[in-house]
């Protein structure tokens, strides 16, 4: 609705209306919100009373129908209260309040379809005056304020019924110009209009009988004779009547060349065959157009600096429902000042079944742009041709919407100077020389969930902003998906935010969850599907089955069971038409929602279970074989991996440790991921396994509570299974990622379980593993004496399994328990056996914890400057093994060196660099032992206030955590006491 046509007539309200397609609101030149559906709803139905009072009853009748909610009438109130304070200074002339109900108010011309009305009249005026020139300019600026459906996307059956009435009108209007144009003889102009017209309204005579006089004056009076027989048929077919007499005559007319159907010589307001006319096909903006700034300013620049360029093209890609049409079409509506003389608009169909033939599209475009059917080609050749020569010199803006491919709209091209292209599809069309390419992804989530408000209403998401957040990621924040919710919920009264949230937090619904009349998010993904070919369809099916945020192409080279060749460009294909996307080079992954499609596909297209077990079996030994390669690198001469299934032939193999390291942690998530999906009878025990050699994430401190998830649903599956090796080995690494983490209670239940376990199942790895845990625990519970038990047994059991870095290990741990008893000498023996063990294998992590226990015991021992050059040694291949965990506590121990060393400055640094990495690892205990370490370094070096706050802080940790040692910290604390 063009501000200059809307002006406010007399009246002294600056607000206008439209109710001719979305229901919008104006005062002056600044766009109002209009608020949810409901709310637009009840703008409506008092806009079309024309100033009525309509009553509550009325209106709860105009808005529910037969079955408003309970607080339809408080519902109303909120409504009309919303519409007052968007309407501010002109709210008390413009919504009223009468007899218990509500009326608006308004200047004669502040209503588009009043203007309409009026130039409806005016154009019956001026035909019966006999001026069918006016009567036709008249008819078009009816037409014109028209912007798509009539009170689009309002619930109700009010609007429902009025939009059935405005829409009849509009053909009306459309009917009564087309005579016009009959009547001037401009009848090859409107021979495609006519043959939309009736593929939309098939059944509507008067329309069928305007095609038929205007094919008969264009020379093509077979095609006017086939018209009348498809209309014959079909009334038959669904109405089992006859065409109407007035159908009938013409028809006779057309077969005896009647004189009284002849043409005029020419359009009598001065029009030749082939006027030059200035098309304006761009469909309506949305009213709630929402974010997605840098992409506009992009596209924008690039329209804006079309002029005097040999031609501007643009082309945005992307996943169905993304929002690239809305885009584009705000971005062209934005820049039709740049394009005077016209805009172009057309919606290829590429994702469907049926892709829009360029020829047809061609011959359309030149009706458009004035050229009569007698002087388009036949061949698509031509056809291009004279499209680019018709635009030649003109500045016009070509939407290409829904594109296939680049083949598609290479003939669309206008080739021109001051001409631009704007192109939307699933395809990226990197293939289209020029092209300005743009990857239209999801929204954010501010942006999601202002979209989402404006639909909504933002009282209900202020009352709710957690739930609605949930909603928006359920969503993906993809904006199909956004709109379809929000639309959900705006149209339910009853309904909370939270319960939509509820609704959509089920993945086995999501998708049927989101679907609200003719929108559906299932619908849009399946006519990309629906195109794929079989190979790229069954590798979309069994891709969509692994857990995990992407899968590299190793990975999905498994699950395909194809070459990595073949897999890459199968992979490489679903990118190109937007159901993959590329995370990085060789990774990628399924949008949220489109993973839920993809497995729904599986199962609904027959995949046999075997075929998803397989896959998902062929991943899991992949990761498996190579995790434990991993691992035997670095623990050469562990056995672990001889005692695990590793016999992929997908498996990855390193050149050095640098790599194996960089490929376990970067698959850290999809690794974890896969385990925690490997539940089934014949995968748990695999699964379980992928946990054991994988030990190097959860000893880093990476992402523990990942790690425990998939260790609970596996010891829980293998319990269900009877698998008792696979429950003991899933408890065993439970065991070892409590004691990283700091949770010793649960640490030394769950390693006393698995021992005893893995003893009943004849599980040897379990047995030693566990024990070694459990001694480990045992220490840091000050159960010395039971400590020492389990380790000497953990050490029997790995020298049994000749597992000499195991053994390590445990003397490792010794070392420790014999400090804590008193045993300085044997265990700095202890600890030096493991060294030299660690050392005959070569520098790996595991030679770093040596090192750690070594230089440990070295300090208790005061051998000082060798305890320190240990410490340093293991700092070292902590960080270059990424044990973020182990680095911390090394920090730890050096600072603990240097207070001891008397160098109380070096060692308020040290435990600063240790608290900054166990903030974030290792557990609240290993935080205050820290911070207790730093307080007493700072105590020593004058800094008492920072000191008091250290110690005030670990003495919390200890209490929470009911340790002896907040006695201990509470003495130091004593003598800092602040003077009252």
């Amino acid at each position: 609705m063009q501000g200059a046509a809307m002006d406010g007539g007399s009246g002294t309200s600056s607000l206008r209306f439209a109710v001719l397609g979305p229901v919008r609101a104006w005062r002056g030149e600044e766009q109002l919100s209009t608020g949810s559906p409901q709310q637009r709803a009840l703008l409506a139905a008092l806009l079309l009373r024309r100033g009525r009072t309509a009553t509550a009853a009325e209106l709860v009748d105009a808005l529910w129908g037969e079955e408003p909610p309970d607080a339809a009438l408080a519902a109303l109130r909120t409504y009309a209260s919303r519409l007052r304070k968007t309407f501010g200074p002109d709210a008390d002339t413009t919504l009223l309040s009468e007899s218990g109900g509500y009326a608006v108010r308004l200047a004669v011309r502040a209503l588009d379809l009043a203007i309409a009305e009026e130039y409806a009249h005016q154009a019956e005026k001026a035909r019966s005056d006999g001026d069918r020139r006016s009567a036709r300019e008249l008819l078009s600026a009816a037409l014109d304020l028209f912007e798509g459906e009539p009170l689009a996307g309002l619930p109700g059956p009010y609007a429902e019924a009025q939009r059935n009435r405005l829409a009849e009108w509009r053909l009306q209007l459309t009917e009564s110009r087309i005579d016009l144009d009959l009547e001037a003889g401009c009848h090859a102009e409107v021979v495609s209009e006519l043959t939309a017209l009736t593929a939309e309204q098939p059944l509507r005579e008067r329309l069928r009988a305007q095609l038929m006089l205007a094919l008969y004056r264009g020379g093509r009076q077979a095609e006017a004779l086939a018209v009348y027989a498809d209309t014959r048929r079909l009334l038959a077919e669904e109405l089992g009547v006859d065409p109407s007499i007035e159908l009938r005559d013409l028809h006779q007319g057309i077969l005896e060349a009647d004189d009284d159907l002849a043409a005029p010589s020419d359009c009598d307001d001065g029009e030749s065959a082939n006027a030059v006319v200035r098309p304006a096909q761009l469909p309506a903006t949305v009213p709630d157009f929402t974010g997605r700034t840098a992409f506009v300013g992009e596209l924008s620049e690039q329209l804006a600096t079309a002029e005097g360029r040999i031609m501007a093209v643009s082309a945005v890609a992307g996943i169905g429902g993304v929002g690239k049409t809305t885009l584009a079409v705000h971005v062209a509506h934005a820049a039709r000042d740049h394009f005077p003389d016209g805009q172009l608009y057309v919606d290829l169909q590429g994702a469907g079944p049926r892709p829009a033939e360029p020829q047809a599209v061609l011959g359309s475009f030149l009706r458009a742009l004035g050229r009569a059917d007698a002087a388009i080609p036949d061949s698509l050749d031509e056809r291009s041709a004279l499209y680019r020569s018709v635009l030649d010199g003109r500045r016009v803006l070509v939407l290409l919407d829904n594109a296939r491919d680049a083949a598609q709209v290479r003939p669309l091209l206008p080739g021109t100077e001051g001409c631009a292209a704007l192109i939307t599809g699933r395809a990226r069309m990197v293939d289209l020389a020029g092209a300005h390419l743009v990857d239209l992804d999801v929204m954010s989530p501010e942006e999601a969930l202002q979209l989402f408000t404006k639909i909504v209403g933002p009282e209900r998401v202020a009352a709710e902003r957690d739930a609605a957040l949930d909603v928006v990621a359920a969503c993906g924040f993809l904006p199909l998906a956004i709109r379809i919710a929000a639309s959900r919920l705006a149209s339910r009264r009853t309904w909370t935010v939270s319960v939509l949230a509820t609704k959509l937090a089920d993945e086995r619904r999501r998708l049927d969850e989101l679907q609200a009349g003719d929108l559906a998010v299932k619908a849009t993904f399946e006519l990309g599907y629906s195109q794929l070919e079989p190979q790229q369809a069954r590798a979309f099916r069994l891709l969509g089955l692994a857990d995990g945020p992407d899968i590299s192409l190793a990975a999905a080279t498994a699950v395909l069971a194809l070459d990595p060749y073949e897999a890459e460009e199968v992979l490489e294909s679903l990118v190109d038409i937007s159901l993959l996307e590329s995370a990085a080079p060789g990774r990628y992954r399924f949008h949220d929602l489109v993973r839920l499609y993809a497995r729904a596909c599986a199962e609904r297209d027959e995949l046999p279970p075997v075929e998803r077990e397989a896959a998902l079996s062929r991943l899991l030994d992949f990761y498996l074989t190579t995790t434990a390669r991993v691992y035997a690198m670095e623990r050469p001469g562990d056995r672990l991996p001889e005692h695990v299934a590793t016999a992929s032939p997908h498996g990855l193999s390193f050149s050095g440790r640098e790599t194996a390291l960089e490929w376990l942690f970067s698959e850290a998530r999809c690794l974890l991921a896969c385990a925690h999906q490997s539940t089934g009878a014949g995968v748990v025990r695999r699964g379980v396994d992928l946990l054991l050699v994988a030990k190097d994430l959860s000893e880093s401190g990476v992402d523990p509570r990942t790690f425990e998830q998939a260790a609970l649903t596996l010891r829980e599956a293998a319990r269900t299974a009877g698998d008792k090796p696979a429950e003991a080995r899933a408890l065993t690494a439970l065991s070892s990622l409590y004691n990283m983490t700091g949770q010793f209670e649960e640490a030394d239940v769950l390693g006393g379980e698995a021992a005893l376990l893995g003893d009943s199942a004849g599980d040897p790895v379990a047995s030693a593993h566990a024990r070694n845990n459990h001694g480990i625990t045992a220490n840091y519970l000050k159960r010395y004496e039971e400590g020492e038990a389990h380790l000497q047994q953990s050490l029997e059991l790995f020298r049994a399994d000749d597992n000499r870095t195991s053994v390590a290990s445990v003397l490792s741990n010794l070392s420790r328990t014999h400090l804590n008893t008193g045993r300085v000498e044997s265990a700095v023996a202890l600890a030096e056996q493991a060294v030299d063990i660690y050392r005959e294998s070569g520098v790996t992590m595991r030679l770093a914890n040596g090192k750690y226990a070594f230089g440990l015991a070295l300090t208790q021992a005061g051998k000082l400057d060798r305890a320190h050059e240990e410490l340093s040694d293991a700092l070292v291949i902590f960080r270059g093994s990424r044990q973020r965990l182990w680095e911390g506590m090394t920090y730890f121990r050096l600072a603990e060196l240097s207070l001891k060393a008397g160098k109380p400055a070096q060692a308020a640094s040290l435990a600063e660099q240790s608290l900054a990495v166990l903030r974030t690892f290792g557990g609240s205990w290993r935080r205050a032992n820290a911070l207790t370490l730093l307080g007493r370094a700072l105590n020593e070096i004058g800094q008492i206030d920072r000191a008091r706050v250290c110690w005030q802080d670990a003495v919390a940790v200890y209490e929470e955590l009911q340790l002896p040692e907040a006695a201990e910290v509470h003495a130091l604390l004593q003598p800092l006491a602040p003077a009252a």
